[in-house]
């Protein structure tokens, strides 16, 4: 057993509440940033239902601050998937605007899981995959769909660490899937 000092029992004493703290300090952030649900409001940003899983897996997982999202695709309003391999049946600009509609779809799931969208202290990771053809190589510029909502959303808590590989196929023959992580208070 180590004998602690007096210093280093001071200094014990102090960090212990400082961690206490911590989760609050993250809202006091968050919420000095601006509120994510009003800033859906103000732009007139409806998400949509969080859609049952297509297999044997829940839409999210919270283990200790962090919501790991699963991976979805976009849905037309009557909740079946769009299809298409970009760069043969959806252009890159058509693209786009399905990476923005899945990351309407990952925004639901993550309200979900966090209770409200302002208990989001940040962005962390993004995986897009883009069912495309093997000549396709615009890949960053579709995920941008999502990776910029994220930015109108949370502001600079949008800004993530990020993938977008291309894909030969994806399931149902959907043109995007997203997954994400995101920390939260």
């Amino acid at each position: 057993m180590h004998s602690l000092d007096r210093g280093s029992v001071l200094a014990l004493g102090m960090a212990a509440p400082a961690a206490l703290w911590a989760p609050r300090r993250a809202l006091a952030q968050a919420a000095a940033a601006g509120s994510a649900e009003q800033r859906l409001r103000e732009r007139g940003i409806e998400l949509p239902r969080v859609s049952a899983p297509v297999a044997n897996y829940v839409p999210h997982v919270r283990t200790g601050n962090l919501v790991f999202l699963a991976g979805t695709g976009p849905t037309k309003p009557d909740g079946t998937f769009i299809t298409g391999k970009v760069g043969k049946d959806v252009t890159v600009e058509e693209a786009y605007g399905h990476a923005r509609l899945t990351g309407l779809a990952l925004l639901a799931m993550l309200r979900a899981a966090a209770g409200s969208l302002d208990n989001v202290t940040r962005a962390v990771k993004v995986l897009g995959m883009v069912n495309c053809v093997p000549e396709f190589t615009d890949h960053p510029k579709v995920i941008n769909g999502c990776s910029d909502l994220f930015v109108e959303v949370f502001g600079d808590r949008g800004r993530h660490a990020r993938s977008a590989v291309g894909m030969g196929s994806l399931p149902f023959n959907i043109p995007v899937e997203i997954e994400a992580v995101f920390e939260v208070a």
